[in-house]
């Protein structure tokens, strides 16, 4: 059996069709997308980032799946090098360590179906100026038409889900 459907830089189209993969497991599903008001947000054990500084990289964004609830609950992160699925405490643990006060994370959490049903993404936010891909596009068509991720990450904006930081993230999980 093959993993995820996966293409490096493009977690948030990573994630809509994992939402939807029965092996993700048993329990309730839903979306993270995770940046802050200055969309510069750090995280560890990333696959990008360099080896010295412990996988350290600094996203606009970033979106994972969580399966389940409490104690059971598990992250899936297909960008992360802690593994998939990874309990939902020492993911978060490792992953927001430490971070300095204008790089600690918001997160939009969203129930899968809704991202599943609401997401769109033309890819308009991976091109550059002369309207080339700034890194390869996945091999799957775009989740459209149209293109909401930069609604969604705008934190000021009414949108699907619940917004919350680290803390609140625990407890609404929990």
């Amino acid at each position: 059996m093959s993993g995820p459907a996966y293409c490096p830089f493009y977690c948030e189209e990573n994630i809509w069709h994992l939402a939807a993969d029965p092996r993700v497991g048993e329990g309730q599903r839903r979306v993270l997308l995770i940046s802050n008001r200055s969309h510069r947000v750090a995280l560890w054990g990333q696959r990008s980032g360099a080896a010295d500084t412990g996988g350290l990289v600094v996203w606009d964004y970033h979106v994972i799946l969580t399966c389940g609830d409490g104690p059971d609950a598990v992250v899936w992160d297909l960008d992360t090098t802690l593994g998939a699925p990874v309990p939902l405490g020492p993911y978060l643990d490792q992953t927001f360590r430490g971070a300095p006060e204008p790089f600690l994370p918001m997160f939009r959490v969203i129930g899968a179906d809704t991202f599943r049903d609401r997401f769109r993404s033309d890819r308009r936010h991976m091109r550059g100026e002369d309207g080339a891909f700034i890194e390869p596009a996945p091999p799957w068509p775009p989740v459209g038409p149209g293109h909401t991720l930069e609604t969604w990450l705008d934190f000021e904006c009414d949108q699907p889900g619940e917004l919350v930081e680290l803390p609140g993230l625990v407890a609404l999980l929990s």
